[in-house]
């Protein structure tokens, strides 16, 4: 039996996927969580085979820095990314924290199940627009990291940027008030002579700021 932890903020979701998925003999769904702190705690409780990772999550810790904290933690335990986001951006930062795995929901539940049982036997399966080759390329790069004029809380300011919060919920995020988010991003840009979000956007991907924990 391939034992399943399945994880997205949604009930709704959850559900459909445990009926998906139950359908299969050789899975067993071990638990159900809404969010990546809690996730984090119950692999270690349940000892699942593979994590079924939601990205956009509430409380702090979002997919990615959740299967972060997994492998790092657990470093046996699979993690397969299920997302609506089919951007460069995140199928990147996804192989750069070591997802074992990234599909869409939009995609057929046979493929869902086909990713599971590929990552436990030791394979990594990707089925998004991004190249097959340029995956590859981006799993066996080794690139170095630029030197940052940028404080920390810069960083995770860019970092909740980049990964579509509003001003304000940045500011609920990081307990600081909305001008103070607003006067950041407005030294940032100037920090590192940027003019458009796509720009800092690139930043971002090349220094991982996305891998920052807040």
């Amino acid at each position: 039996m391939i034992r399943v932890l399945l994880v997205d903020d949604h009930t709704m979701v959850r559900k459909g996927l445990r009926m998906l998925l139950e359908g299969y003999p050789e899975l067993e769904i071990v638990g159900e969580s809404q969010d990546g702190y809690e996730a984090v705690d119950m692999t270690g409780r349940l000892k699942p085979d593979v994590v079924v990772m939601d990205l956009s999550m509430p409380s702090g810790l979002d997919g990615f820095a959740a299967c972060r904290e997994i492998r790092r933690r657990h470093p046996s335990v699979k993690t397969v990314i299920l997302t609506m986001h089919d951007e460069e951006i995140f199928v990147r930062q996804s192989v750069q924290v070591e997802a074992d795995g990234y599909i869409l929901k939009n995609s057929h539940g046979e493929l869902l199940h086909q990713a599971i049982v590929e990552v436990v036997q030791g394979k990594r399966f990707y089925k998004t627009s991004v190249s097959d080759d340029t995956v590859r390329r981006w799993m066996h790069a080794d690139e170095e990291r630029q030197p940052s004029p940028l404080t920390t809380r810069q960083k995770q300011i860019v970092r909740l940027t980049v990964l579509g919060y509003a001003n304000k919920e940045i500011a609920e995020q990081l307990s600081i008030s909305v001008k103070t988010v607003e006067n950041h991003k407005t030294n940032i840009m100037q920090k590192l002579e940027l003019d458009t979000k796509h720009e800092l956007i690139q930043y971002a991907i090349k220094n991982n700021y996305l891998e920052l924990a807040l």
